[in-house]
């Protein structure tokens, strides 16, 4: 039973291809073992993803869990997935389009076991590790990015960096609004949104909210799409620049399947799955 159908993981291991750096995949003199093919690695790391299960679990003959961290870090330096996350932005922008002038913008709280450089105590699992997520999306629940850090930092503080991942964008609309729940209910906030040149919608502290009368139920829609992938749900991981890296594959594997389903209706291309996803 494989990972993710075959239909979303061909097209992003394509453009994954092409962004891996050059290099020579026999050692010269021949007396070395043969390194493990980028495909073999990626299609386990696409198991780590979804199953979140541990590296040793996945390793097999093929390939040791060493090779899989090695890989991994390998990676991480050259920033692929990050270029990644982008391409499909803008692969999406242009198919189908990014709905900007309302975005939204929410956490969630994952588990973190082992502790680490983005973990903290958890104010809703007894005082347990935790990471917070902070996500930003687009009227469509598109996710444009993330900041990870400890369980129990504010909302409110986050707000800033998580907004500065829309900077990869370029123009934004000159009319954009920010819808965010009561936690967020602060002058200091509309404050800092105003100094951006943006909307501020927010709900207000006292007052009954329901989440599907406002646009806000997007972001709660695509926490879970992530939190779908069980690496993120429950993080093993220890340092910072590893949780990023997951958590953009995940924002990468959440857009192209978002943009599959939507050109479904609108598009026919030979790959194209016999029913919509």
């Amino acid at each position: 039973m494989p990972a993710l159908p075959t239909y979303l993981i061909e097209p992003i291991w394509e453009q994954f291809r092409a962004l891996l750096p050059l290099r020579k995949v026999d050692h010269p003199l021949g007396c070395h073992r043969h390194r493990v093919p980028d495909r073999v690695i990626f299609e386990k790391l696409v198991q780590v993803l979804v199953f979140g299960c541990a590296y040793e679990r996945i390793a097999d003959e093929s390939c040791s869990a060493t090779t899989l961290r090695r890989r991994r870090d390998e990676w991480i330096g050259s920033r692929v997935m990050e270029k990644l996350r982008e391409i499909v932005l803008g692969a999406y922008d242009r198919i189908i389009g990014l709905e900007l002038s309302d975005v939204a913008v929410d956490c969630c709280i994952t588990k973190a076991p082992c502790g680490g450089e983005k973990a903290g105590r958890s104010p809703v699992d007894r005082g347990k590790q935790g990471i917070k997520r902070s996500a930003v999306v687009d009227a469509n629940g598109i996710p444009l990015g993330a900041v990870a850090a400890p369980a129990n930092r504010h909302d409110s503080t986050l707000l800033g960096e998580t907004l500065d991942a829309l900077e990869v964008l370029g123009p934004l609309p000159e009319q954009m609004s920010v819808h965010l729940d009561r936690g967020y209910d602060s002058e200091t906030i509309r404050e800092r949104l105003m100094s951006r040149g943006l909307a501020s919608v927010i709900s207000e502290k006292g007052k009954p909210a329901p989440l599907q009368a406002t646009k806000r139920w997007v972001v709660e829609r695509t926490n879970s799409w992530n939190n779908a992938h069980k690496k993120l749900l429950w993080c093993t991981e220890r340092r910072g620049r590893v949780i990023d890296f997951w958590m953009a594959f995940s924002d990468v594997v959440v857009t192209v399947a978002r943009l599959i389903r939507e050109a479904w209706t609108r598009y026919r291309w030979e790959s194209r799955p016999h029913r919509r996803p």
